[in-house]
């Protein structure tokens, strides 16, 4: 008898489970949405680096390559924008001599370096992408290309942002009405309570995603190529996410 007992017991418990009432019950719902778009904006790195033992030397020649090498970005692509990105002089120092075990530390020398390594960076930007090629070929003349990365102009990014909201948002609907489902309620007993588009509850945050972004082929670190052959990139594409929080109340 106290088996049957606990066994009912236990079967009301389940059912009162079943039928546990959600009047008032406050959900909070993420929700995430995305566009993706193909890059349109290239930002390249080109530097110029000389070692000598006359510091003087090698910042003239470095001087003069970056000279030459800004003026073929600037025929190439006069519609880039064209920044410094840095410039740096340090010295090279001969290696110390290594410490042999049970033998006293040599005297300590003044140390004198035995060469300087100056090297100075351009950037640019450009929504070019057809020209970037030969672009870069012609100041790889000069220059070395370092890196180069794309991504979405301000202007694409603006204009993306209401497709961006509007995914989010059709994905919040989404997830409200699944959720109704499985507590067993009609989406219209559902009202928006909250949407928290910023995340500024902690909840979450936006990235960006650049997909499919890449050098196939540069040459690099050639050193006053007469000519040099056009890279190939893929400027592939940019993901934009959005995500929110929602708190939906029950009615």
């Amino acid at each position: 008898m106290k088996y049957l007992a606990a066994v009912v017991l236990m079967a009301c418990a389940v059912a009162h489970a079943d039928i546990l009432p959600t009047n008032g019950a406050l959900v909070v719902v993420p929700a995430f949405g995305e566009v993706r778009h193909v890059n349109d904006q290239a930002t390249a790195i080109l530097s110029v680096e000389d070692i000598d033992q006359d510091k003087a030397a090698a910042a003239s020649r470095v001087n003069q390559k970056m000279k030459q090498g800004l003026d073929i970005l600037k025929k190439a692509d006069p519609q880039a924008r064209l920044k410094s990105a840095g410039y740096y002089t340090y010295p090279i120092y001969p290696a110390e001599p290594p410490v042999v075990p049970g033998q006293p530390l040599p005297a300590r020398q003044p140390r004198v370096p035995t060469s300087w390594r100056v090297s100075q960076s351009v950037e640019l930007v450009t929504t070019n992408l057809d020209a970037l090629p030969k672009t870069v070929a012609a100041a790889q003349s000069v220059l070395s290309l370092t890196n180069v990365r794309f991504g979405l102009t301000p202007e694409t990014t603006r204009q993306l942002e209401d497709q961006r909201i509007a995914a989010t948002y059709q994905n919040l609907n989404e997830r409200i009405n699944s959720i109704a489902k499985a507590m067993g309620r009609k989406v219209g007993d559902a009202v928006l309570d909250t949407v928290d588009f910023e995340g500024s509850g902690n909840y979450t945050g936006s990235r960006v995603e650049v997909t499919g972004s890449r050098v196939l082929a540069n040459a690099t670190n050639l050193r006053m190529a007469p000519q040099v052959a056009e890279p190939s990139f893929e400027p592939g594409d940019t993901v934009l996410n959005m995500r929110l929080v929602g708190k939906v109340r029950f009615k």
